[in-house]
């Protein structure tokens, strides 16, 4: 089933979520529905709080930029209570970012090149790595949502000031995307 995205203004989008257990109600049919609604979407990454749970999960798909990435021709994975454990501050990136909160908002974003991730796979087994590359920048960018954060509180002030007319338009319901979405209600 695909469920709408929650927008930039909605509370959850700010709330740092909770670790859940293999007893959370329906959580293989809510992964199979965040890859549904991911899909429809043209996303690539996909956090709980973007479906209004404050929950710790996240999917993401990076098959669609196998052409341009071929490494990723097989990556789709759901990453349950991850948590970016270090970052390698060593080397950073600076690439434009999008988000499916944010409709229409791009923004260029400087992360870490390197980090380390814990996490569970669908069966629960446990995960340590070091995650490198534009891998390591979009689990940055979907784990942000899981501590209440969003790809524009890592901009520049002066850049957070000239979108500001756009975070307003999106907080008052005036936007147009291509998919279901749950906007403020005033």
């Amino acid at each position: 089933m695909v469920l709408p995205i929650y927008i930039y203004g909605q509370p959850v989008l700010r709330k740092v979520t909770e670790d859940i257990t293999p007893d959370y109600p329906d959580l293989p049919q809510l992964i199979q529905n965040m890859w549904e609604t991911l899909a429809e979407s043209d996303g690539i990454g996909l956090a709980a709080p973007q479906i209004g749970l404050p929950i710790r999960l996240s999917v993401i798909d990076l098959r669609p930029l196998a052409e341009d990435m071929p490494e990723y021709k097989d990556f789709h994975q759901a990453f349950i209570n991850p948590h970016i454990i270090e970052r390698d501050e060593t080397q950073t990136d600076s690439s434009e970012e999008g988000c499916l909160s944010l409709p229409a908002i791009h923004e260029k974003v400087v992360r870490p090149t390197r980090i380390r991730v814990q996490w569970q796979d669908e069966q629960f087994q446990q995960h340590d790595e070091w995650i490198e590359g534009y891998l390591a920048r979009v689990m940055q960018h979907e784990f942000d949502h899981l501590d209440g954060k969003m790809f524009i509180d890592h901009i520049s002030p002066l850049r957070k000031q000239l979108i500001k007319s756009k975070l307003k338009a999106l907080t008052q319901g005036r936007y147009r995307c291509g998919y279901k979405t749950k906007p403020v209600r005033k």
